[in-house]
């Protein structure tokens, strides 16, 4: 394109920074593809989608949606309040939990500051502190799942403001037990911070998650209407935290970030708990479904307390790749971990019947292609 010199310019931090989107969406893919996917089991959507109460909720206000939302989404908080047995106070919505995660970013680490996390793990959070200057220390996974002794011992190395820990993790599905969370809670430095996601917990055994304490000033959790709730695209999450640490956020958050719509929807869909069992249900049926067409591939599965699974491929991660670029061209949208070791998987989202009768043509077809190319 030409025209006029470009004379505005970005900061120096800006400026060093690539231009660049953390998650190539499955969108982009059929654009330069030419063609729409078949089965789209690779975003850890829930496919199965958000309750008829919620979709109600969504169809009854369409019609307001010349309104803003309410900034403070009170609504909402106090429902969630409830729901968790903690003030409102303690809670914080925002335009999901990647949306709250730049906002944490930004509100605690000074450019230079040390942030921990694990290498390979959620790459939004890289994101977020590479945007804001931060100084990212990266620990190894340990036997496929995030290490919580090592992540709180480089905290402490490096005098981190900021540790991330995903329970259960995102990409390899593999969770910690509360006692486990506890503990590394425990080790941390004065003036660092847990964010601790948790996008999948609906997923996860009881016993995950440890017992919620707003009292406690070293920690913030994370979770979402994204996954089990099956509102992804309405981009609605939640923080729970110390009410003085909440509190931080209406200095710097876009107060109509989360537009009536969202609000009005996950609240409906937080009231439905007998369709979330539902949901949970589909997505083990699914899990064990996965599971079954890799094991008649000759291929193991990792375990998982999400709603994807990771697919063990059973080689190295360019041969993961390559089953990975063969199920994208028979049209299965799927991904993968982007570090090594645990790149030799592939990671499959739940899928209803249809989709898992695609990834039983495809998988044994993809995997044949692979192997010749090997």
């Amino acid at each position: 394109m030409t025209g006029r010199l470009m004379t505005a310019r970005f900061t120096r931090l800006a400026a060093s920074l690539p231009a660049t989107v953390p998650f190539v969406g499955p969108e982009t893919q059929e654009r330069e593809r030419g063609r729409p996917f078949a089965a789209r089991i690779g975003a850890n959507e829930n496919i199965f989608g958000p309750s008829p109460k919620a979709v109600a909720a969504m169809r009854a206000v369409a019609g307001d949606v010349w309104m803003y939302g309410d900034p403070l989404a009170y609504d909402l908080r106090h429902a969630l309040a409830d729901h968790l047995s903690i003030p409102p106070e303690a809670i914080m919505i925002g335009e999901g939990i990647d949306g709250l995660l730049g906002l944490t970013v930004r509100l605690f680490v000074e450019p230079g500051d040390a942030v921990v996390t694990s290498a390979g793990a959620y790459p939004t959070f890289n994101y977020h502190v590479a945007g804001f200057a931060g100084r990212l220390e990266c620990v190894p996974y340990r036997d496929d799942a995030e290490d919580p002794a090592a992540l709180a011992e480089a905290a402490r190395t490096q005098d981190a403001r900021l540790v991330y820990l995903a329970n259960p993790d995102n990409p390899m599905g593999s969770w910690n037990d509360a006692g486990v969370v506890t503990a590394m809670l425990e080790r941390l430095p004065d003036g660092t911070l847990l964010c601790l996601d948790e996008a999948y917990l609906e997923f996860a055994p009881e016993g995950t998650a440890p017992p919620i304490d707003v009292s406690d000033t070293r920690l913030l959790r994370f979770r979402t209407f994204s996954k089990a709730y099956g509102l992804a695209g309405l981009r609605v999450g939640y923080v729970i935290g110390h009410p003085d640490l909440i509190a931080g956020f209406d200095r710097i958050r876009n107060h109509f970030g989360v537009n009536r719509m969202a609000q009005a929807a996950a609240l409906a869909a937080l009231a439905v708990r007998e369709y979330l069992g539902q949901v949970l249900r589909r997505v083990d049926e699914s899990r064990e479904r996965i599971a079954g067409l890799a094991a008649e591939n000759g291929l193991a599965t990792l375990p998982s307390a999400t709603n994807f699974v990771a697919i063990d491929c059973g080689a190295d991660g360019d041969f993961a790749r390559a089953v990975l670029a063969a199920l994208i061209a028979r049209d299965v949208f799927v991904r993968m971990p982007g570090v090594a070791p645990m790149d030799r998987c592939i990671r499959v989202s739940a899928g209803t019947e249809r989709e898992m009768e695609i990834l039983a043509r495809t998988l044994p077809e993809a995997l044949a292609e692979a192997r010749e190319r090997a």
